[in-house]
């Protein structure tokens, strides 16, 4: 089909991908532009059926870039300013009690004072009527498919994904072909692990010097609660059971408006025993008396997951390549500490959009947009990375009992500004499963649909949609690996990493057979991560595709 003729439409910035990041480029482009007295045409792309329908936090958000950008947001309808968190709370749990850690053992930065909680969903929906109000135009519903280059080989573009085509890449008789939007300056702001900012860096090796980057699984549910459970504004994060030595991650808790409870828990993608499921350490968590207690006489309204970036500061890639930038989680800025990845998202973002207009400003196109790069080393976005840097190392070497004291003095030193002289490296998550015979099979407790479920009622809950005859959007390198190789030495571990039922080994008359379930896909890219051979790799499917989170 690379003969198909395609509209173009020209604009000075294309923004892929409409989330924190992506909308606080394009307020910040509008905003910068009308200063400079420059007429500034901005488009944003967003595969989700709308804005926020992809977008899944916890979220508990540092309003430190949103006051930078719209100062008035808390008298503007904005709904984050609802819920300001009013407690913190730490909780070690074992498996049938809990101690608090006390919250003077963490260093300031640690404690959320002026944090907000709230859907990071209903935030994008309310940056994105303040971007089209100053004229940014958005696209939901349409996929970067593909990225366009020049003859020089600069970023010149993206082109939308086609919709209507076969299972077998065919035109259907719906068949409407994907646009070619062309821009002098491209951001991509895709979030974690986007499947465009993946060639990019490989393209223009904008890893080189760098340590890999390193994912979580975070997986969440949002329930409704009676009002003698909901205190408005708390705040509660878990270590501990589940999860044993073979494994780490925790839990976190938030007492939204609307008597709503936003919990979900994380696990680290480095983990090493291919038994482990994710999904069912989350389900598994829910069960313990002091969560059980604060879900009592609730309903679950919905579920979804998403991969998190772990890396931290010696994982942020090169930003610039010739054309275009990553922002926000496309490279990688989430402080895994503070569990927060909003305000250093937006920061990067206005950042590369402020470089970007003041080089249309100047006439140019194309090429490298160092005073972005130059910007983010000198922000506080760096600065707070920095920081932290020896955190997750630390954790993810020594587990989650010395690790997180390790880390603990590590974070006290350096805010008192006493600097490591090191810096620890990652290794990549794929590379990190032993063989399965090396473990026990690992059980679960059965589901007792009261606040434990199974993954299939749980994907019904993300109003996941796909249309059914469209090509697979989880490519197989080789189609045979699955059943040839992971099969016997990892028990084929897609079966129990995927929190949608995606993968499955189907016993039949002539062996097993691998199969997927593409049309579960909840795009939470740990396949594309976690598959020890990296044999599956996630592309975009057709616009408007994936689930349609809510309040997420």
């Amino acid at each position: 089909m690379n003969d198909i003729t395609r509209e173009a439409m020209p604009y000075d910035l294309v923004i892929v991908g409409a989330g924190p990041a992506g909308l606080a480029a394009a307020i910040r482009a509008k905003q910068v532009a009308a200063s400079l007295g420059v007429d500034l045409s901005v488009c944003v792309l967003e595969k989700g059926s709308e804005v926020g329908a992809h977008i899944l936090s916890g979220a508990v958000i540092d309003p430190r870039a949103l006051d930078e950008l719209l100062p008035d947001w808390r008298r503007d309808g904005c709904p984050l300013a609802e819920c300001p968190v009013t407690s913190n709370h730490h909780w070690i749990l074992t498996r049938k009690g809990k101690w608090e850690l006390p919250h003077v053992l963490l260093p300031p930065f640690m404690r959320n004072k002026g944090a907000y909680t709230g859907s990071l969903g209903n935030l994008c929906r309310w940056l994105a009527r303040k971007a089209e109000a100053l004229g940014v135009e958005i696209f939901p519903g349409f996929a970067a498919a593909e990225v366009l280059f020049d003859d020089r080989g600069r970023v010149k573009g993206v082109v939308t994904g086609d919709m209507g085509v076969r299972r077998d890449g065919t035109p259907g008789p719906n068949f409407q072909p994907g646009l070619e939007l062309h821009a002098k300056y491209t951001l991509f702001a895709e979030g974690a692990r986007g499947h465009l900012s993946k060639r990019l860096i490989e393209r223009f090796d904008l890893r080189a010097g760098k340590s890999p980057q390193v994912y979580g699984i975070g997986l969440k549910e949002l329930w409704d609660v009676p009002e003698e459970n909901h205190r408005p504004g708390m705040v509660v994060h878990t270590q501990g059971w589940p999860l044993g030595s073979d494994a780490w991650g925790g839990g976190f808790i938030y007492h939204q408006p609307n008597r709503q409870i936003a919990l979900g828990f994380v696990v680290a993608l480095n983990y090493r025993n291919p038994w482990i499921s994710p999904f069912d350490e989350f389900q598994t968590w829910k069960t313990h008396p002091a969560i059980r207690a604060m879900l009592k006489g609730g309903r679950r309204v919905a579920y979804g997951a998403r991969a998190i970036n772990e890396g931290g500061w010696q994982s942020v890639p090169k930003l610039v390549f010739p054309g275009g930038a990553l922002v926000g989680c496309a490279a990688g800025f989430v402080n895994v500490p503070r569990i927060k990845g909003t305000h250093t998202a937006m920061e990067t973002g206005m950042l590369a959009a402020e470089a970007a207009v003041h080089a249309i400003a100047a006439q140019r196109v194309g090429d490298e947009l160092v005073e972005y790069q130059r910007a983010y080393e000198a922000s506080w976005v760096e600065k707070e990375l920095r920081l932290v840097r020896n955190a997750e190392p630390l954790v993810a070497k020594f587990g989650g009992t010395l690790g997180t004291l390790f880390a603990g003095v590590t974070l006290w030193l350096e805010h008192l500004g006493i600097r490591m002289p090191f810096t620890l490296t990652h290794e990549p998550d794929h590379e990190q499963l032993l063989p399965a015979s090396y473990f026990v099979p690992k059980t679960y407790p059965k589901p007792d649909g009261v606040v434990s479920f199974d993954k299939l009622s749980s994907v019904f809950l993300s109003n996941t949609h796909h249309v059914e005859d469209q090509p697979v959007h989880l490519r197989l390198a080789d189609p045979d690996r699955p059943i040839a190789y992971n099969l016997p030495l990892y028990a084929e571990p897609a079966q129990r990493y995927c929190p949608a039922g995606v993968y499955e080994v189907v016993e039949t008359a002539a062996g097993p057979r691998f199969q997927i379930n593409a049309q579960n896909c909840v795009h939470c890219k740990t396949c594309d991560i976690k598959d020890p051979t990296q044999n599956i790799t996630w592309v975009a499917p057709e616009g408007g595709g994936g689930p349609n989170y809510p309040n997420m």
